[in-house]
């Protein structure tokens, strides 16, 4: 009930026996104290209700623009992380909401694994998402994110996804290589740039085509007991528990990768050019959207989509930032200069 309907009730109810009051009295005292009554339970019942009407207000999501970071970022210590990690793991059931409840948790694995091996590290446990990277020696490839319920199946279907993306992404480096004109030494940079990104797409995409041993790190969610029996496994790294995180869109997951041993940092790529001339911002390509994981989960998944790689249409060399829901610092492919002047 509105507000303004209760107080036209009340009017209703309350002001007829008190003007019939008012008129049986025809003592001006009594008809004051009568009307000071009436105006003093007036007050009462207009606060009453004003009162009334805020605590029915419905609440709003208190957790909008909170955003829950869990992992390393650049220049994080990856054995302090770890050590702190199974601290957390350890203390988890004091800190969860309940002992017998389940809470998230970041897996990172020791290496990268093919989806075939997750049932044996991950098989009862409830999963969300998985990230993978094509692991090319002295080169940065695309962290991807995969949603999966299904262990193995929705990782390869996501993988073949990404395949499909990163064969188109190939083509398009290998077209605009061969649109270059001139032999000036710009336009040479330029060309081997675009090269080299054609060969980088197409070993990512035949390695997520054949199921390749990609993964390396995965968001579960489980009961404390069976946290524990994940972490005693030989291929698992480390598992770092979540209480806090209630919704998955809007928690940042950054998993340090197997190479990552003292200090969190962008694998070295032999393949970025040393002194670009221009740079422009690339417009990022979004993949098809992989199955949703429907684990179980108090929330809204995660968005289901991989993480976006750089077109090579519009050649940038970026700098490396931390990965993240949509992005990561190794999610950089090598970027070619923009050409000068032919000489």
């Amino acid at each position: 009930m509105r507000a303004g309907n209760l107080l036209r009730q009340l009017d209703q109810r309350l002001l007829p026996p008190l003007t019939r009051a008012v008129a049986r009295l025809g003592d001006r005292s009594a008809r004051f104290g009568v009307l000071s009554w009436a105006a003093v339970l007036s007050a009462a019942a207009v606060l009453g209700t004003a009162v009334w009407a805020v605590d029915d207000a419905p609440v709003g999501d208190r957790t909008v623009g909170e955003v829950t970071r869990v992992g390393v970022v650049d220049g994080d210590s990856v054995p302090a992380y770890l050590r702190s990690a199974a601290a957390d793991l350890a203390a988890l059931p004091a800190s969860a909401p309940a002992a017998e409840g389940t809470t998230y948790a970041l897996v990172t694995l020791d290496a990268y694994l093919p989806p075939q091996r997750l049932a044996t590290v991950l098989g009862d446990v409830g999963v969300s998402t998985v990230f993978g990277r094509v692991p090319l020696p002295g080169r940065q490839t695309e962290i991807v994110k995969i949603p999966a319920m299904r262990v193995p199946d929705d990782v390869v279907a996501g993988m073949r996804q990404v395949a499909a993306r990163k064969e188109t992404e190939a083509a398009d480096y290998r077209a605009r290589a061969a649109a270059v004109d001139g032999d000036g030494e710009g336009e040479r940079e330029l060309r081997e740039q675009y090269t080299s990104g054609a060969e980088v797409a197409a070993a990512e995409a035949a390695g997520y085509r054949a199921g390749c041993a990609c993964v390396y790190a995965a968001v579960v969610r489980a009961t404390p007991v069976a946290l524990r029996g994940v972490a005693t496994r030989p291929d698992v790294r480390a598992v770092d528990p979540a209480p806090e995180v209630y919704r998955l869109d809007r928690t940042v997951f950054t998993p340090p990768l197997p190479e990552q041993r003292d200090v969190a940092r962008p694998p070295a790529d032999s393949g970025l050019s040393p002194t670009p001339t221009r740079s422009e911002p690339p417009a990022p390509l979004i993949s098809a959207p992989a199955p949703s994981p429907t684990v179980g989960e108090s929330s809204e998944p995660a968005p289901a989509v991989t993480t976006p790689s750089p077109e090579p249409s519009e050649p940038e060399p970026t700098e490396s930032t931390p990965p993240s829901v949509t992005t990561s610092p190794d999610a950089t492919v090598a970027e070619p200069p923009s050409p000068s002047p032919s000489s």
